[in-house]
Formats: C-alpha cells, structure tokens, sequence
C-alpha cells in the first residue's frame, strides 16, 4: 500500500513515528505535498466526505455573502469620520488590495480544490509553520468577523421593530462599550445559522443565495432613494483629514472585503472546482466592489460626511430622514438584518470547513474533522464554532473585532500572493486552470497592499494581533507539532508524495453528480 492510499484516518503513522521525531526547524518548514492534499480531498475523512453540490452560481453567491454588507451596514458610521466624502476612495483602494490577492486565490483553488483555503496553499508551498500560522489567522478572519457582523444586528432589530412601537433595552441589543451588556440579538443570529449549517451545506447554500439577491435588491432600492437627496456640495472638501485618513479608512473598510476567499473553502463541495472556484471568486469580487462604491457615494451624497459620526445604522436612518416613513426604514432594516445573517452563514461555513483541513493535518483535534454520515457535514465541528462565536458576538465590542480581523486576513492574503510565486517557480509543471495576469507584478502588488495597509492599522490593534499569535505558538508547540501527520511520515513516504502528480482525477465528472 503506497502512502497516499493509506486510510486517512488522523492517526499517526507508526512508520514516521510522532511528529515530534523530526528536528523543530525541518518540521516547521516541512511542506504538504500537494498529491496528498488532494487525495485527501477526494478520499474523505474516515471514509466520509463532504458532498459535491455547488455549482459556480452557489460558489458565488457563497463569496458575495460572506462579503457584502460587511462595511456598509455595519461599519460605515466608523469609516466615514475618517476619510471624509472622499470615503468611496477608500473602497476602492481597498477593493484592489483585495482583487489582487483574489486573482491569486483563483490561481491556487484551481489548482488546489480542497476545503482549506489559503491554509492549505501556504501548508503546500511554505510549510508547516507558517501554514499553522495562516491557519490561526484565518480562525481570527472568520470566526471572529462573524461575531464583528453580528454585533451589528441589534441596532438593526430596533430599527425594524420601531414601526410597532417596539424598542428593545439597550442592555440586551447593544455591544458593551455602548450600554449594552448581552448583545441578544447577535447571538441569536449566530445560534440560527449554525443550526441551518448543521442540517446540510446544499441547504444552507439555497437560504444563503435568496438572501443575497434581497441583499442586492435592498442597497440598490437604498441608491434609488438616496439619489434623490444627492447634493454634490458634500463632496467638498473632498479629503478634509488628507490622504492619511483616506489610508487609514481603507485599512478600516478592507473589513467589509473579508469573506470573499469563503468560495475557496468550498472546493470538496464544488461539482467542478477547477473550473467554478476562479469564476465564482472574481465574479464575486466585482459584484462586491461595484456595489460598494456606489451606496457610499449615495451616502455622502444624501448625508454631509460629519452626519456619519457615531451613526450605528447609517442607511436606515438616511432612508428614514429623505422619505418621512417609518415603513420603508422598517422594510430596510428587516432587509439589513437578513443580509448581516447570510454573512454571519457563509463565513461560519468557511471557518467549519478550514478546521476540517487543520483536523485532517492533525493541527487541531479531530473533533473538528467529524463528518456526519448523515448530514454529510462537520456537526460537532460547526456546534463547537458556533457557539464560541456567538459568546464572543455577545460580549466584545465592534470596533476592536474588526480591526484585530482586519490584520489577521490582510496577513494572510499576503501568504497566498507568496505561494503563487512559490509554485510557479518550484512546480510551473502542475495544471492550472486558470493563471493570475499579469504574473509575477499581480501578486507581487497584491503582497504589497496587504502589507500597506496593515501598516495602517492602529498600534493596539497590532498588540491584539501579536497577543493572538502568541497564544496560536502556544497551541501548536502542545498539540499541533506533537499530532502532525505530515511530520509523521517517513523521509522516504514524504519524498515519495511531493514527488507524485496531483489526482486530478479525484473529481472526475462522475464523481460530481
């Protein structure tokens, strides 16, 4: 029995010994061939995989809701004060950070469509280190901008109430910080769509793409209405605090970007992940950025940017103060409350689904890897997440959630603009369905924003992040490294699989259906 078809069942192997037999500088720079890594994907753990039902339309609308509405909902009212009307710019400098490493993402899920995303990639190209180290970012870029997102809900809930006469206590819809003490409604947003994603991915996939279109409905009715108020004079100035705040807010905004990597973390869910994962990534980026631009140029056309300061529900409140009717803010809001729970649905989805890559490496605990053979999903995984994340949504406030996310991403989309550069020298020969333009300026750019705009960020945010980075070292050095299979195999195993071609086979069309 060669390697590869040994049973993947997260044991050691008795051959290599524990993953500590290997010296700490070779374990950490060991990397995981990429034949095994797709092998894995096809083969399952224990036996159990998860099920192929996301074509591209599925794939995207998965990347647009974890992505859009992030900012313009939630964190508009923090990111306007700080750029000014010239906030769109921010947007854009932003989205571009963002369509750059978005270009390599689609290069490596074409060419390597498993569930782990950029944890994967780096684990694949730069080793185990700075995989586990990816891997601990992406855990802060999704769980916890899910509990960022969510802390938005409550004022949302009371807008949408208000047109009953119902208000709810601030103690219980507001974060602390903000005179509240249980953030209620957050977590309820959390709890519910853990539970959706615990019944089956091909459902949650259908409530998510619903949700997105009303999503897009709503902003757009939002530009329709807010138009109508449009006074060029709010653009003047245009960069009342200099092009250091227009920076400093497009390190805020590239909070609203995170999530549109979500797509890549479904490549063991994709009929056809080769071909669907580079569209359903780039597609989403352009729906993502042309929509964002233009809410925020409605909004500080309708609002003169000082409005926005301290403002916690912009868009409602804007809606409200042009039509003069409780009903339509009330509309928005409900609207507004449903697209923050398919953010909070798509990325929970993606932190799920990258544990399961880190439980199958032996990095996490194989808890988190458990595929229900009835639901074809990771039950005790997603319950365990859920949870965490909504106590978290409950009790910490926004600002600091979406800064500490912020870094953490940003860190993490420059490790995969790397490994791009990294296969094509070391391995140009593996197929690629589809290759990043403009190569090598393209992720050699997009490395360079990402770290821009982390430079950006405040000091405490970068304290939070090492602070995380910390308590991640501490993890791996007493679980991680000693439970390793990559470590765990022989020199002879591990020469043997990087030297394999990948099974582009695994996802033949008659394993897709």
């Amino acid at each position: 029995m060669s390697p590869i078809d040994e049973p993947n069942t997260g044991k050691v192997s008795s051959r290599g010994g524990s993953g500590a037999a290997l010296g700490l500088g070779r374990q950490l720079l060991r990397r995981k061939p990429l034949a095994q890594m797709v092998h894995e994907a096809g083969s399952g753990t224990e036996g159990r995989k998860l099920v192929r039902s996301f074509g591209v339309l599925q794939l995207t609308m998965i990347s647009v809701g974890a992505t859009l509405g992030t900012g313009i909902f939630v964190i508009l009212g923090d990111s306007v004060p700080m750029a000014g009307p010239a906030i769109f710019i921010s947007f854009l400098i932003a989205g571009v950070a963002a369509l750059l490493s978005a270009i390599s993402y689609a290069e490596m899920a074409g060419m390597v469509p498993v569930s782990g995303s950029s944890y994967s990639y780096t684990y694949a190209t730069l080793g185990e280190g700075m995989a586990w180290i990816c891997g601990w970012c992406l855990v802060l870029e999704y769980a916890v901008s899910v509990a960022a997102v969510a802390v938005g809900a409550g004022q949302y809930v009371n807008e949408a109430v208000a047109g009953v006469g119902w208000v709810l206590p601030d103690f219980m819809s507001q974060p602390p910080g903000a005179g509240g003490v249980l953030n209620i409604p957050a977590m309820v947003i959390v709890l519910l769509s853990m539970v959706l994603l615990m019944r089956g991915a091909k459902e949650s996939a259908w409530v998510n793409t619903t949700i997105v279109f009303i999503k897009i409905v709503i902003l757009l009715f939002f530009c329709a209405v807010a138009f109508t108020a449009f006074d060029a004079g709010n653009f003047e100035p245009l960069l009342p605090m200099g092009t250091a705040g227009v920076s400093a807010a497009a390190s805020r905004v590239f909070f609203s970007y995170i999530g549109f990597d979500a797509a890549s973390t479904a490549g063991e869910e994709a009929k056809n992940p080769q071909r669907d994962l580079p569209r359903a990534i780039l597609l989403s980026m352009a729906i993502v950025t042309s929509v964002y631009v233009l809410v925020a140029v409605a909004a500080v056309g309708a609002r003169d940017w000082t409005w926005f300061d301290g403002t916690q529900a912009a868009l409602v409140q804007i809606l409200q103060e042009i039509t003069n009717q409780p009903w339509i803010a009330a509309v928005f809001a409900i609207g507004a409350v449903l697209a923050i729970t398919s953010v909070v649905l798509a990325v929970l989805y993606g932190q799920t689904r990258i544990l399961v890559s880190m439980s199958r490496d032996g990095l996490v605990p194989k808890v988190f890897g458990r595929i229900s053979a009835k639901r074809g999903t990771p039950v005790a995984g997603t319950l365990i997440v859920g949870i965490a994340v909504a106590l978290t949504a409950g009790l910490v406030p926004l600002g600091a959630l979406a800064d500490a996310t912020s870094i953490g991403t940003l860190f993490a989309f420059a490790l995969v603009n790397v490994s791009v550069i990294y296969l094509r020298r070391k391995r140009p020969e593996l197929k690629r369905s589809y290759r990043a333009a403009f190569y090598p300026v393209t992720p050699i750019l997009g490395a360079l924003m990402c770290v821009y705009l982390m430079v950006n960020l405040g000091g405490v945010t970068w304290v939070v992040f090492l602070l995380w980075m910390i308590v991640g070292l501490c993890a791996y050095f007493g679980y991680g490294r000693k439970h390793s299979r990559v470590a765990a195999l022989s020199q002879h195993d591990y020469e043997t699989l990087s030297a394999a071609p990948i099974e582009h086979e695994v996802f033949a069309p008659e394993q897709r259906a």
